[in-house]
């Protein structure tokens, strides 16, 4: 069994085509709003993520300009932002990159996204087949890389052609920013093995994931690359297991059997993803059949496509299931719960003490003594907790109401 050296990296996530307390629901929700998205991201920032995935589709905010505006708000998170081969061409890409780059001062994360539904895909004018959809990949990241690296690039190929292509401003972080990528098809695989840094999987047992990362480690050896591995995970974590199994009910307790049924059905209609497909398969659109591993739950993927599974449990529980994802040589994660703000704080207070990772960054001192727990305001102060002398029940009583 390996040993897991060091704690995940761990990575949020910013809800840019809008949040909610409830899947399939209007109750609660809010809309796409970039004043909250910069909420989410100054918490990320400061309760100890490292990052935050910024999603990319029709439904989203544009991902490059979300993160240069979450940039001006927040100090140490990186963005994972989405390239998308064929909706622009690589040297305006690679602009685009290295002035993010600049401006957050070598904060840039790069998120190769290749498929997503038909429909989408031909609304930005892209009609290339699955596995044709990567040989143009390919053909757009010579050039890309090229640029980033040094600054020009030439290419007479089958999809791109870029004559003496030249970008002037080199990136921050060298020989370019990190570079992850998510595809389960064997075409995906092999397009990732000479290109990606990081290789995202979703959530999915830990026997599944572990048989693509072999297939993953063995193509990216093949061309004489190592790869590190990432897994997209949303979190359900609470006080007790029982809380948040409860939890979890909540979040798909105004989930209509028709809206299930209409969700999948889009699903299996719009895209050609072996990712995707392999999500669905997991709970095939039935209720009685979500926990696919130990607390591993697919409830979120009846409705939501892309990653479809949450781990739900106690911070003990939770903790003990990503253990055995690290050693499986996992030492990313990218993670999301519903509401993204509250669940942002709830994962780092109640996880991140279980799995070794600091605590908000910048706290300050609570009290010149003992440990403080809530009171009231005025001449009351705060309470003491009950382990040190303090006033009485009656007094305590009295104080909250000043």
């Amino acid at each position: 069994m390996m040993t897991v050296a060091k704690p995940l990296d761990f990575l949020w996530f910013i809800p840019s085509s809008g949040d909610g307390a409830y899947l399939g629901s209007d109750d609660l929700s809010r809309p796409s709003d970039p004043g909250y998205f910069r909420e989410i991201a100054k918490a990320a920032d400061r309760l100890g993520y490292s990052g935050v995935l910024i999603p990319t589709g029709a439904a989203c905010e544009e991902s490059f300009i979300l993160a240069a505006d979450l940039a001006a708000h927040t100090e140490r998170l990186k963005f994972l932002v989405a390239i998308r081969p064929g909706v622009a061409s690589p040297a305006y890409y690679a602009r685009m990159a290295s002035t993010l780059d600049r401006v957050s001062n070598g904060r840039l994360l790069l998120n190769i996204v290749v498929g997503g539904s038909a429909q989408e895909l031909a609304g930005d004018g892209i009609f290339l087949p699955h596995d044709e959809r990567y040989d143009h990949a390919d053909e757009f990241f010579q050039v890309f890389n090229s640029l980033i690296a040094n600054g020009h690039a030439h290419l007479d190929g089958r999809y791109i052609k870029a004559i003496d292509a030249r970008l002037g401003l080199p990136p921050v972080q060298q020989p370019h920013p990190p570079i992850y990528f998510g595809g389960s098809s064997d075409a995906a695989i092999d397009f990732s093995a000479g290109i990606t840094d990081k290789y995202l999987t979703w959530g999915e047992p830990p026997q599944q994931v572990a048989e693509k990362i072999v297939k993953v480690r063995k193509a990216a050896e093949a061309h004489g690359k190592k790869v590190t591995f990432g897994i997209r995970l949303h979190f359900i974590v609470r006080e007790t297991d029982e809380e948040a199994w409860a939890a979890a009910d909540r979040l798909i307790s105004k989930l209509s059997d028709e809206t299930i049924a209409a969700a999948q059905e889009v699903f299996a209609k719009n895209s050609d993803s072996v990712g995707q497909a392999r999500m669905v398969s997991l709970h095939q659109g039935r209720r009685d059949k979500l926990e696919v591993s130990p607390n591993l739950w697919a409830g979120i993927g009846l409705v939501r496509s892309g990653a479809g599974t949450a781990l739900v449990g106690s911070p003990q529980t939770v903790a003990a299931r990503l253990r055995e994802y690290q050693e499986l040589g996992i030492d990313t994660v990218i993670a999301s719960g519903y509401p993204h703000l509250e669940e942002a704080y709830r994962v780092s207070e109640l996880l991140f003490p279980e799995i070794g990772l600091p605590g908000p960054r910048g706290q300050i001192r609570s009290s010149f003594g003992e440990q403080q727990v809530f009171g009231g305001g005025g001449h009351g102060g705060n309470v003491k907790t009950a382990s040190a002398p303090g006033p009485s029940p009656t007094k305590v009583a009295a104080a909250s109401q000043g």
